[in-house]
């Protein structure tokens, strides 16, 4: 009976809203849980202009869903990650009513778990659309464009919200919206942000652990950054990335009682997957830095394999990308589009494999009075995920008709603009695995300037292995892929020193540690700028510094972290194979 009467008040919403409305108020006498009700309610109420009263039953129509035994069975689902039992009762759900603003939020969180967070973004949308007043979905929608680097967009969400919020705490957005200000590079902006929360709800262990990430970034280390990480350890002694944030600064030696936490998280049957991988790169640092080199090495292998199964990288996959664009890639191909990309000299690029370098390359060219620094941009990779959805990449590249180059590279300034604070000539993009994208750089800015980053190949993969990398380097979980990523490298940039001869500079890390002032006047030289002494001083710049080495390079260059492989040369048998002849003729190619 009540599935009748919500027809007949749908088919009324077409031609007497006022009618509607009333049916609606009925229903609700009834019943004033009734969530579809609400929902109908507030379509008449908007099709009558009165959004406000329409914003009250959207949100009462959410609030009602709660109760929903669907609903509810989807909820647990997905509290449980049982993404496969969640996905048939929401999809079923949608089907029979789309307009149910609580399952289109639900199908959106599963959306963005899997890594699609495209349709999330699609699926909030739709969301607000029907629901401009649903708090929690703006969240989720400018946590879909942050993850999707749609960061000026996502900032914008986050304005919205917290003229809604109207001064309320929301952990979920503070948190969100300091990441977004981190991202865009408003370091003072998002400490602040994070120094309320932390007063206003002390108990969070990730806000505390976020915040002591930002504190690192602006170099503020020794105490404060340590002191963050420590609280959200107390807080929740299973927290594996707090502990390995700590690790992850390079700095800070772990004692005796710090091991035995450690270790005792690991048995913590509260501890998930993640805290455990985290805890066990943590180890394996704290004992590395007391030469127990072996054990060291086996909880970094159990870091790796836990890792591994939910990261799964094709080794052969990127093998393929290379060939293709080997292949693509002759000396006629450049010569036939030759200065159709855009003109903009701004960009230098600094690429190679992580681990390798970068870093320091970067904090030494940004600190020269026309460079500036930024962090590794995501927007190239950006462009090329859209590109794969026209056709098959990389051949594509082939396709591309001038004024379509021209704007390719036109869409990457304007996509990098908002990271430019300092109104410098040149700005850096220091994302390393560019090295796949030289070819389509070539093309889309002929005047960029390229700079390969090199480091001893048992050096850099082992470096790689002790790392754990928030996303990303899906190769660096496995000895053997990472020879075959080095390699494969190898053999691009080989490639391209053949063919746009003297297009790329190469750093070799070993070289700049032995003669860093003849290193950085050769590097300066191959980019067109006059030599700077403050180049030689890059430790005292107080930049902002977003990778993993920020620490290592406000010191002095250092041989720190060089031959750190040689202490456990015997279990790196996969990565020797998989280099191959690439080991034995470093720094040069096969």
């Amino acid at each position: 009976m009540r599935g009748e009467t919500y027809h007949a008040v749908r088919r009324l919403l077409a031609q007497d809203a006022v009618q509607a409305l009333a049916r609606c108020g009925d229903l609700l006498k009834d019943d004033p849980q009734d969530a579809e009700a609400h929902r109908l309610a507030a379509r008449a109420l908007r099709a009558l202009k009165r959004d406000g009263e329409a914003e009250r039953h959207e949100l009462a129509a959410i609030d009602a869903a709660a109760a929903d035994d669907a609903l509810q069975q989807a909820a647990i689902a997905l509290l449980d990650n049982r993404l496969h039992l969640a996905e048939p009762i929401l999809r079923g759900r949608l089907k029979d009513n789309p307009f149910d603003v609580a399952a289109i939020r639900m199908l959106a969180e599963l959306a963005g778990r899997i890594g699609r967070n495209a349709d999330a973004e699609n699926l909030l949308r739709r969301a607000l659309e029907l629901a401009p007043g649903f708090t929690a979905a703006r969240v989720n929608l400018a946590t879909a464009l942050h993850r999707q680097n749609k960061t000026a967009e996502a900032l914008a969400e986050l304005d919205r919200l917290q003229d809604a919020l109207q001064g309320r705490v929301n952990p979920a957005y503070a948190n969100l919206r300091a990441a977004v200000l981190g991202r865009l590079g408003d370091f003072d902006e998002a400490i602040a942000l994070y120094e309320d929360m932390v007063r206003r709800v002390p108990g969070q262990p990730k806000i505390w652990m976020s915040y002591g990430h930002a504190l690192k970034t602006v170099g503020r280390t020794a105490g404060d950054s340590v002191a963050a990480y420590r609280r959200a350890t107390a807080l929740r002694p299973a927290f594996g990335e707090a502990w390995w944030s700590i690790a992850n600064l390079k700095t800070e030696p772990f004692d005796a009682a710090d091991l035995a936490a450690m270790e005792g998280a690991l048995h913590d049957a509260q501890a998930s997957v993640e805290d455990r991988f985290h805890l066990h790169f943590a180890l394996g640092k704290a004992l590395s830095d007391r030469s127990e080199a072996e054990n060291a090495f086996t909880h970094y292998a159990e870091a790796n394999r836990l890792r591994r199964t939910a990261q799964p990288y094709e080794a052969a996959r990127t093998s393929r990308m290379v060939d293709a664009v080997i292949g693509l890639s002759t000396p006629d191909f450049f010569a036939e589009r030759q200065d159709m990309g855009c003109p903009a000299p701004d960009p230098i690029f600094i690429i190679g494999l992580p681990r390798a370098g970068s870093t320091l390359i970067e904090q030494i060219l940004s600190s020269h009075s026309q460079v500036e620094g930024t962090m590794e941009l995501p927007d190239l990779p950006a462009l090329v995920a859209e590109l794969r959805q026209e056709g098959d990449w990389p051949t594509m590249m082939g396709d591309l008709n001038p004024a379509r180059l021209r704007a390719l590279g036109e869409a990457y300034m304007e996509r990098t603009r908002i990271q430019r604070r300092e109104g410098l000539p040149y700005f850096i993009d220091k994302l390393p695995n560019n090295w796949l994208h030289v070819g389509l750089i070539q093309l889309i800015l002929p005047h960029a300037r390229i700079i390969d980053a090199r480091r001893h190949p048992l050096d850099c993969g082992y470096s790689n292995f002790r790392q754990h990398f928030a996303r990303g380097q899906a190769f660096s979980y496995d000895l053997g892929d990472i020879g075959q990523y080095y390699a494969d490298y190898v053999r691009l940039m080989a490639h391209f020193d053949m063919v746009l001869p003297g297009r790329i500079h190469r750093v070799v890390h070993e070289q700049l540690l032995d003669d860093p002032e003849g290193e950085v006047r050769a590097l300066l030289a191959a980019l067109g700028l006059p030599f700077e002494e403050a180049c030689l001083r890059f430790h005292e710049n107080r930049r902002a510094v977003r990778t993993a080495s920020s620490e290592q390079v406000r010191r002095p260059i250092n041989r720190d972290g060089e031959g750190q492989w040689r202490a456990v040369e015997a279990r790196l048998q996969p990565l020797v194979a998989a280099l191959g002849p690439v080991l034995d003729s470093y720094p040069d190619a096969p």
